[in-house]
């Protein structure tokens, strides 16, 4: 099954300051819920993990991560991950990911995605609709975590430039809570079409 990710996220910081966390795969890996870069093979190739929690139990995903391109002038990076869990499940991603300025604000800066996601095994099971809705989710917490290390980030003029803060340990992905997620926010529709 594939999912179309196509999302903008308001970041408080200049373009430049986002920039330096964008173009750093460790410190966006820091920004992903459960995820972690566990090897760096080259200058464009990574090994990597993402934890995920289902109540008692943790899965844990193992993959690759490839940086295709970087484009300095137009703060833009192009990122491909694939990744399967023991019992066969896998998936893909290629994002495209860029940081623009914020047409009214010098002073913020607007993170931009575009992504195919491709899922198989147990997961592909949940549809479309449910995927599309979990990913939201998940991309609502990575966003908040990259508004953080972005503001966090020290500036370009201020002589680091190239280095991103260091994000927070990132915690496992809780499955359980996107659930209520999903739960809560079918049953505000339900209550919202009566109404």
């Amino acid at each position: 099954m594939e999912v179309k990710l196509d999302k903008r996220y308001p970041i408080d910081v200049d373009a430049a300051r986002a920039w330096l966390v964008l173009r750093d795969v460790r410190a966006v890996a820091g920004c992903m819920p459960g995820a972690e870069i566990t090897e760096q093979l080259s200058d464009t190739q990574y090994k990597g993990a993402v934890k995920v929690k289902v109540g008692p139990a943790v899965a844990q995903f193992a993959g690759d991560i490839e940086v295709r391109g970087i484009d300095e002038g137009a703060r833009r990076m192009v990122l491909f991950g694939k990744g399967a869990d023991k019992s066969g499940s896998s998936a893909s991603m290629e994002l495209n990911a860029t940081v623009e300025p914020a047409a009214d604000d010098a002073q913020r800066s607007v993170l931009v995605g575009v992504a195919a996601v491709i899922v198989n095994g147990k997961f592909a099971q949940f549809g479309g609709r449910m995927m599309g809705s979990v990913s939201d989710m998940i991309l609502a917490q990575f966003a908040d975590n990259f508004r953080a290390a972005a503001a966090a980030t020290p500036g370009p003029a201020t002589g680091a430039a190239g280095t991103a803060a260091a994000p927070k340990a990132a915690k496992e992905l809780n499955a359980l809570a996107i659930l209520w997620g999903l739960i809560r926010g079918w049953f505000s529709g339900l209550v919202g079409k009566r109404a």
